[in-house]
């Protein structure tokens, strides 16, 4: 099933946007090669608030958020994961407003650095961030008029956790299933494995639309899952393709699997295929003399 992507968006920098009846959305002017048009933040709520990841420390952003508030009260603060262009303003927006940061939990990898291994993302996750609740799978937190659901959802980030809005059909897919791009799954913070089976998870329930951490809604998610899953097996297929020909490194497979893809973002790509090759080597089907890595020779199993 081939993907459609969903480019046309309009962050309105600066203004809450009602998208749903009780959601607002604003968008942090962080625009990049992986943010899209910035981070998504979202208020759920008429008379007592809940805000869905709050974004980056920046100034501007804090005080739309703030704007957009408007002396109502916040109960809760919820935050997807642990990227730095999602959670770090929690900590100000709690002191402000008196609101309970909820997550699944601090940063953590999805598995312990190897030997000699250092993380490249380490630059770009909140290691400073705790929730004061660390919202259990499946939990419920109820506010005044709206009650979210904590669904987690390994894979691109390992305490990555989605938010169903209950009696809506609204889910709030941060960076696991996003309209405009597939999601980074970058070891050792995501793994491949549990990113597939997150999906699986979601593709069990009836959710009809799907609002994500970057860009637009994602329309008929079952579908554009469905679509998400079949990519990832035309990657893997690849992959397996590219060391069937002879490939042995990860670099030599990125140039040939990612020959049209955004050079800026080969860095990214080079960690997805690694997440290809993790989950490979741990089925049988690839084998290299050591740990998976970055540098690793593979060979077909």
């Amino acid at each position: 099933m081939a993907l459609e992507f969903e480019t046309r968006f309009d962050p309105a920098y600066g203004e809450a946007v009602e998208i749903a009846p009780d959601i607002q959305r604003l968008t942090v002017n962080n625009p990049s090669a992986f943010t899209f048009h910035g981070t998504n933040s979202y208020i759920v709520g008429t008379s007592s608030l809940a805000i869905i990841d709050p974004g980056p420390e920046d100034e501007a952003h804090f005080q739309a958020l703030l704007k957009a508030i408007g002396g109502r009260p916040v109960s809760h603060i919820f935050v997807s994961h642990t990227h730095k262009d999602h959670s770090p303003l929690a900590a100000r927006l709690s002191r402000e407003t008196g609101a309970l940061v909820c997550a699944e939990g601090p940063h953590r990898a999805a598995r312990p650095l190897r030997i000699g291994e250092t993380n490249p993302l380490d630059a770009s996750a909140d290691m400073d961030f705790r929730p004061d609740i660390a919202l259990a799978d499946d939990e419920l937190v109820e506010g005044d008029g709206w009650a979210l659901r904590a669904i987690h959802t390994p894979g691109h980030a390992a305490n990555h956790a989605v938010f169903a809005l209950e009696g809506t059909g609204v889910l709030f897919s941060a960076d696991h299933v996003m309209a405009w791009a597939t999601s980074i799954v970058a070891p050792p913070d995501g793994a491949m494995s549990d990113y597939m089976a997150s999906l699986d998870r979601l593709l069990e329930r009836d959710d009809t639309v799907f609002l994500p951490g970057h860009g637009s809604r994602v329309r008929m998610p079952q579908r554009f899952m469905r679509g998400l899953k079949a990519h990832r097996k035309m990657r893997e297929r690849a992959v397996l393709d590219r060391i069937e020909r002879g490939d042995r490194t990860i670099a030599e497979m990125v140039q040939a699997i990612y020959r049209d893809t955004d050079p800026r973002l080969h860095g990214a790509a080079a960690l997805s295929v690694l997440a290809h090759l993790e989950d490979l080597v741990a089925r049988g089907a690839v084998t290299t003399e050591n740990d998976p890595s970055i540098d690793a020779i593979y060979f077909p199993g």
